[in-house]
């Protein structure tokens, strides 16, 4: 499902605090993937955004154009309503985003949270 229909499923994720944990998780094919706690629902999702240009402006400033939103797909990993669980799970987080196929290692982890 993309973002907005994610949203859309459950008004709970609008409003609900998250938990933003990495946004350059990568799997084999060196597709960049943000990885998010909702909250409220103790939904981990990942969403995988397509690449976009960064342009700059005439200022020096950086701009990202935007990106379309039926093309920032989401995957419910888990649902763990134990915040701390999911901290403990994810130790060591930092060390491994951004390496070649960190995604893997973020599936192992929350493997052992229970059921998708």
């Amino acid at each position: 499902m993309d973002i907005e229909e994610f949203y859309d499923a459950d008004e709970r994720r609008r409003d609900s605090e998250e938990l933003e944990l990495g946004n350059d998780w990568r799997d084999a094919q060196k597709h960049r993937f943000v990885l998010s706690y909702v909250v409220d629902t103790g939904e981990l999702y990942l969403m995988a955004a397509p690449d976009v240009e960064a342009i700059e402006d005439p200022f020096g400033d950086i701009a990202v154009d935007s990106e379309p939103t039926d093309e920032l797909l989401v995957e419910i990993l888990v649902v763990v309503a134990d915040v701390d669980a999911l901290h403990a799970a994810l130790a060591g987080w930092e060390e491994e985003i951004g390496k070649p196929s960190s995604l893997e290692w973020l599936r192992k982890q929350v493997s052992t949270l229970g059921t998708p």
